[in-house]
């Protein structure tokens, strides 16, 4: 059971990067306590879904994996619209301005993982263990010692981390992670739009919190919509004509009238920062190497870029040996360091701004939006920045 990497999570993170890691000349082992639930259902549409920018698509090109997702649950997002909380302000992105084919495109995570786990069950050089629990994790001066809950014990020269906000490899490993929730809960749920969504994702800011609607294929919208948790509840508890109705008023009948397709589910939010991302014979990942809160998307895409440059490091390792080398997974932690300490500061100022009832803030922000709105140069360097 002597493996060169093992990743614990194989979500999509922990997935993608086992793919992009499989010709590097590395044994894999890949460990979740779970299989997850891949079948598709036409008429059924998940209500997680993700705006995966054009690096997060690049990026699971590279690992094999995108080209064989169902285009016919695919949804280009061509324009993005922000609405502030006066019905005045606005802020415009479009993908033809900044350069782009699109902005993002919209795909469900069950559709994701099970291509992905297609990709695994395939990859000639990872071995999947799953469903399995993880029970202890010890280090040793050359390597890193998994103990399964089934008594196997895996042994690796290093171990990922890739097992979601509340990793259970980053306690193991003793890391501090400093978290302050939001008091806002995230609710999701799918709708069917009485007119079309031409590709646009609109988001408005709302004095109870961030609503998003984000286009699927077809005549339908998926929702998040970021709120106080005692709003959330409310949200939860309606019928279903009832919280199409209320999405409807907030989204000021953009779509015209909206129906439920997927019941409302929720999760609760937070920023989560982490001390460091790597120790020796240990590296962290996707959400268990940070959170951010949803209103810009882009968690996911953060936790591609992970992956993305941890297994670029490990590849060109050269003549070094030792892929649990700290100075030399000190390389991805560098790397990684600035992009997210900017998206952590950038997401939890904004929720910080529009969280609040201050009216001199209120005035502030709208009147920021519509400053940026007409600063087309302004507004392409922040597109640039989100799809990387």
């Amino acid at each position: 059971m002597d493996f060169d990497v093992i990743v614990v999570g194989a979500g999509l993170v922990g997935a993608s990067f086992a793919l992009a890691l499989d010709g590097a000349g590395l044994r894999i082992a890949v460990v979740d306590t779970h299989v997850p639930q891949t079948a598709s259902d036409p008429v059924d549409w998940d209500s997680r879904i993700y705006a995966i920018s054009p690096g997060g698509v690049a990026f699971m090109q590279e690992c094999g994996a995108w080209d064989k997702l169902d285009a016919a649950r695919l949804c280009p997002v061509e324009d993005m619209q922000v609405f502030g909380d006066d019905e005045i302000s606005a802020l415009d992105f479009g993908a033809y301005a900044a350069g782009l084919r699109e902005l993002a495109v919209i795909a469900e995570n069950r559709e994701l993982q099970r291509v992905l786990w297609q990709e695994l069950g395939c990859a000639e050089h990872v071995e999947v263990f799953a469903p399995a629990a993880c029970r202890e994790l010890t280090f040793e001066p050359d390597a890193a010692l998994l103990a399964l809950a089934d008594g196997r014990t895996l042994r690796a020269r290093l171990i990922v981390g890739a097992d979601g906000a509340e990793s259970w490899v980053r306690t193991q490993a003793g890391i501090e992670v400093a978290a302050r929730p939001y008091a806002q809960t995230a609710v999701v749920a799918n709708f069917t739009t009485a007119l079309p969504h031409h590709g646009v994702a609109t988001q408005w800011f709302q004095r109870n919190g961030i609503l998003a609607l984000l286009p699927l294929p077809g005549e339908r919208v998926s929702m998040v919509w970021s709120t106080a948790t005692g709003h959330a509840d409310e949200l939860l508890a309606q019928s279903a004509d009832g919280l199409a109705a209320e999405v409807t008023a907030a989204a000021h009948g953009k779509f015209g009238e909206l129906r439920v397709i997927t019941p409302a589910a929720a999760f609760p939010l937070r920023i989560q920062r982490v001390r460091r991302l790597v120790m020796p014979r240990l590296a962290l990942i996707g959400d268990a190497a940070h959170n951010v809160h949803p209103l810009a998307g882009q968690g996911v895409n953060l936790g591609f870029r992970d992956a993305r440059e941890l297994a670029q490091v490990l590849a060109g390792r050269g003549a070094q040996s030792d892929c649990g080398d700290f100075p030399l997974l000190r390389r991805y932690e560098r790397a990684r360091k600035e992009d997210i300490a900017t998206m952590q500061f950038t997401t939890d100022t904004l929720q910080r701004l529009f969280n609040n009832d201050d009216a001199r803030l209120a005035k502030l922000r709208n009147f920021g939006l519509r400053l940026v709105n007409r600063q087309s140069r302004l507004k392409n360097l922040l597109v640039r920045h989100a799809v990387g």
